[in-house]
C-alpha cells in the first residue's frame, strides 16, 4: 500500500473501533460484515461476558496462583515493618516507566544474530504476532511459557533485593497484584467492552494509536501521557505519519 492508502486504512480502523466502543457500529467495515459472533467475530460485550472470557486463558490462573502463594507466604511470615507499605506505593509510582522500558526494549526487540545464533526471545515473537492481529485475544496475554520462568525469576530477585522475609513476600504480593492488573487492563483494551470513564477512554485511545497509527510511539498500557510524555513518545497524533509496519514490526514475517 502507498503511504496515503496506509493512512486511510489506519483512520478507518481507529474510527471503526471508536464506533464499536460507543456502541454505534452498524456492523460494516469497508463493505464487509464484522459484527457476527457466528462468524467468529466479537461484538460489544457486557462486563460479565468479558470477565468470563478473561478466565478462559491460562495467564490469569498462573498469575492468580502466584499471587495466592505470595499472600499465604506473607501471612505466614508474620508482622513486618511499617516501611514495607512503601513497597507497593513505589512500584505503582514507577509502573509507567517499567511498562515503557519493557515494551520498547523487550517486546519490540529486533532479532539479532551473534554468530550463527539468532537472538529472538519468545516475548518478542509473540508481541510481533499480537501487532499483526490485535483483535486475536489469546495473543493479548503474557505467554504461559514465559510465566513459567518469570515466577522463579521474580522470587529470586525478591529474595536478593529485600532484607527480610516479610518484605520479600510484600514485594511479591505487590508484583503479582500489579501484573494481574496489567493483564486485565491490556485484555480489556482489546476486548469489546465499553466503559465510559475518562481514564479508560484516554488509555484506550493511546493503545489504539500504538496498534494502528505507529508502533514507534504510545508505549504505556495502563496509563496515558505519563512515561510516554517523559520519554518523548506521546506526540500529537496528527503530526505522526501512519507507519507501514505498525502491524508488521521491523518489517519481519512472523
Amino acid at each position: 500500500m502507498s503511504p496515503r492508502e496506509v493512512e486511510a486504512f489506519a483512520a478507518r480502523k481507529v474510527a471503526a473501533d471508536e464506533q464499536r466502543l460507543d456502541g454505534k457500529l452498524d456492523g460494516k467495515l469497508d463493505g464487509k460484515y464484522v459484527g457476527d459472533r457466528a462468524a467468529g467475530r466479537r461484538t460489544n460485550l457486557a462486563m460479565g461476558e468479558v470477565f468470563a472470557e478473561f478466565w478462559r486463558h491460562p495467564s490469569p490462573y498462573l498469575l492468580g496462583t502466584c499471587l495466592v502463594a505470595a499472600l499465604v507466604g506473607r501471612v505466614l511470615a508474620g508482622a513486618g515493618s511499617w516501611w514495607e507499605l512503601l513497597v507497593p506505593v513505589g512500584l505503582v509510582a514507577i509502573l509507567p516507566v517499567v511498562e515503557w522500558l519493557v515494551h520498547v526494549f523487550i517486546l519490540h526487540w529486533k532479532p539479532r544474530h551473534v554468530g550463527p545464533v539468532r537472538l529472538d526471545p519468545l516475548l518478542a515473537r509473540k508481541h510481533r504476532a499480537h501487532h499483526a492481529n490485535p483483535r486475536e485475544i489469546p495473543l493479548v496475554f503474557i505467554p504461559w511459557q514465559a510465566q513459567l520462568w518469570l515466577a522463579p525469576a521474580w522470587t529470586g530477585l525478591a529474595w536478593l533485593v529485600t532484607p527480610t522475609t516479610t518484605s520479600m513476600f510484600t514485594l511479591l504480593v505487590a508484583v503479582y497484584t500489579i501484573k494481574s492488573g496489567y493483564e486485565w487492563t491490556h485484555y480489556l483494551l482489546h476486548s469489546d467492552y465499553r466503559p465510559k470513564s475518562a481514564w479508560y477512554r484516554k488509555v484506550w485511545r493511546n493503545h489504539r494509536l500504538h496498534h494502528y497509527k505507529s508502533e514507534h510511539y504510545w508505549f504505556t498500557v495502563t496509563t496515558a501521557g505519563t512515561a510516554d510524555r517523559l520519554f518523548g513518545t506521546a506526540p500529537d497524533p496528527s503530526t505522526v505519519p501512519t507507519s507501514p509496519t505498525v502491524q508488521r514490526l521491523h518489517d519481519l514475517d512472523l
